[in-house]
């Protein structure tokens, strides 16, 4: 080229030509920006942290609470002593059931507890247990008495029974009967179950003053009474326990006699099925 057009240099980079940046377009835009992506599955993991020990925190509430809401209203309802021992317990997560208004299953027991005369040992278990009232969907239960208690339960039938000793699977009672005016000796041999919600006694062995008595001998010495120790009797306790409960078996265990009942629904909800029930007269 010639001197006539000269090329001229381009200005050089001072404080009159600064040079400009354009935002964002910077190389520490991305990092900060996966900065603040990272941060999100952190606080998502904190509130559902957080929101897991809230419900387990009101679950061991609900825990706490309910079987003393429970206990209350069963001695209420049954008109039990204040201080009436009584463990309760609820199946399963408490939260949905409570949401729902309806328990899956409830457990009660107690150690000792009258009713109606009766003292023994009582659990059961409910199913389908409502919150804001209604029949229970089923219960079944067991009542434990010993062998003083079911000496009362034999009070009323014809036996001669002054004492009653288990000897699994059986019965034996002891009493005496009169006979030409002295008082004879005897022990029966029961094999106890239920019929009809009623207790049955199947004989299986009879002394008398200490001696093994055939049956058909018994019949002949000691007339009507013979005749009844050796038949199998039928015994209602209905007035001994709520009409709500049936009777459903009885087992020797030990030193215990388990009775299995099953539990009217509408117990919770019918009066009369609190009451104690009705036997035929005798």
């Amino acid at each position: 080229m010639s001197d006539d057009n000269p090329t001229l240099p381009y200005p050089s980079a001072d404080s009159e030509h600064p040079t400009l940046v354009v935002p964002g377009n910077g190389a520490d835009a991305a990092p900060r920006a996966t900065r603040r992506r990272r941060r999100w599955p952190w606080v998502l993991a904190i509130v559902f942290v957080v929101l897991i020990a809230l419900v387990i925190a009101a679950e061991f509430i609900a825990r706490a609470v309910l079987p003393g809401v429970v206990r209350s209203i069963v001695i209420e309802q049954l008109d039990l002593p204040g201080d009436q021992q009584l463990d309760v317990q609820a199946d399963g997560i408490l939260l949905p059931q409570l949401v729902a208004g309806r328990l899956d299953t409830l457990r009660l027991s107690t150690e000792s507890v009258t009713l109606e005369g009766l003292t023994g040992a009582v659990d059961v278990t409910a199913q389908g247990v409502p919150l804001r009232g209604g029949d229970l969907s089923g219960a079944t239960g067991t009542i434990r008495v010993d062998e003083s208690q079911f000496t009362t339960l034999l009070a009323d039938t014809d036996l001669p029974v002054d004492t009653v000793v288990f000897d699994a699977p059986n019965v034996t009672a002891s009493g005496s009967v009169s006979v030409l005016g002295a008082a004879i000796p005897i022990s029966l041999t029961v094999e106890p179950g239920v019929a009809d919600g009623d207790l049955e006694l199947t004989p299986v062995g009879l002394t008398v003053g200490g001696l093994e008595i055939d049956a058909a001998e018994v019949g002949s010495s000691l007339g009507a009474l013979g005749a009844t120790l050796t038949q199998t009797q039928r015994l209602c306790i209905a007035d001994q326990l709520p009409a709500g409960l049936t009777l459903t078996g009885l087992d020797i265990e030990g030193s215990v006699a388990v009775i299995d009942v099953d539990v009217d629904g509408a117990i919770t909800t019918d009066a009369s099925l609190q009451e104690p029930g009705v036997c035929p007269q005798r």
